[in-house]
């Protein structure tokens, strides 16, 4: 990793820079001065998954999901705690495919819940269905 890595605030999208040694120190954005990781999945739209995706430096994690998916619904808990194990190392993301269908379709989500991994705004893994907590973080460190 370098010196720094660009971070986009969850709350405002403005992009940090912060120091590698500060990222395990609760960074809060320079901008609206909220923390730049919740323990939380940052609920992405089209607009914020190009920037979320593109300008992290951190890897970004996201949960392709719909509100009717009983299995979406079962792994939700589960990907809500992987998110504060990750931290500060992953970004954690959901996008609710009825909300956003063309990300699910330009991205060729054929089954939900989908995880996905981005570095540098690309896809680097993939997994299909439902995950534990342990199964979520795992997969993520081993990609």
């Amino acid at each position: 990793m370098s010196d720094s890595s660009h971070l986009v605030c969850p709350q405002c999208q403005a992009v940090n820079r912060v120091p590698a040694g500060r990222l395990g120190q609760q960074p809060n954005c320079g901008q609206c001065h909220q923390p730049l990781f919740t323990g939380q999945p940052v609920e992405l739209t089209a607009v914020t998954f190009a920037l979320h995706v593109g300008r992290d430096d951190i890897p970004v994690l996201v949960d392709f999901w719909a509100p009717w998916c009983g299995p979406c619904k079962v792994m939700a808990p589960a990907f809500t705690q992987a998110a504060g194990i990750l931290e500060p190392h992953v970004r954690l993301a959901k996008v609710n495919t009825e909300a956003e269908p063309a990300l699910g379709a330009q991205y060729n989500i054929r089954s939900i819940p989908t995880l996905a991994l981005f570095r540098n705004g690309r896809e680097i893994a993939r997994q299909p269905g439902a995950m534990s907590v342990q199964d979520i973080v795992r997969w993520a460190r081993a990609h």
